[in-house]
């Protein structure tokens, strides 16, 4: 579901929390006093004294929210059953400035999945940016990874930061760019 929205928030216990655009993590303190002014794909997006701060999902009693539910495999699970739930938690990952998920918006590239002996996943992921001089890379990298890290089995999650190819418009599905009016 997406919101946008000015809701006052006040943190009802200590929450990690990531710096937007940064990425860098802390944590809020309980007490803390905020504006919810969007709510995509699990996460939101909490202003804080003149900062931005995503606060996942699983995190969400912090702010009064219902936590994000964590995926599920069944016990049988085969390898594609694995990369559809990696795409699909891919596909809850927004860009901050355009409410369109990195997936639709033809920014994932690459997507490996490797399997272990010890039966857990290591996924390598390379994706790009609408444009090299974005400043959001660095929050959707942690966006991509800590919602792939939530699968059953992965293990490790990289997320590297890519520009060749650099994105076009070409990229973006057509619910995408029918959604931004560029269809």
């Amino acid at each position: 579901m997406a919101m946008q929205s000015n809701e006052p928030v006040v943190f009802e216990r200590d929450c990690e929390a990531a710096l937007i655009p940064a990425g860098d993590t802390g944590t809020i303190p309980q007490g803390a006093e905020g504006m919810i002014t969007q709510a995509l794909g699990g996460s939101y997006t909490v202003y804080i004294q003149g900062n931005l701060f995503r606060i996942d999902g699983k995190d969400a009693d912090a702010i009064g929210k219902e936590p994000e539910p964590t995926p599920e495999l069944p016990d049988n699970a085969s390898d594609e059953d694995v990369e559809q739930l990696v795409w699909d938690q891919m596909r809850r990952c927004f860009d901050p400035e355009i409410p369109i998920n990195v997936v639709e918006l033809g920014l994932v590239y690459r997507c490996d999945i490797t399997l272990k002996d010890d039966g857990s996943r290591s996924i390598e992921i390379d994706m790009t940016l609408t444009a090299p001089g974005c400043g959001m890379g660095d929050i959707l990298a942690y966006d991509v990874r800590e919602k792939v890290k939530m699968v059953p089995t992965v293990e490790d999650v990289k997320v590297e930061i890519v520009f060749d190819p650099p994105w076009g418009i070409e990229m973006m599905s057509e619910a995408a760019k029918l959604q931004t009016g560029m269809m």
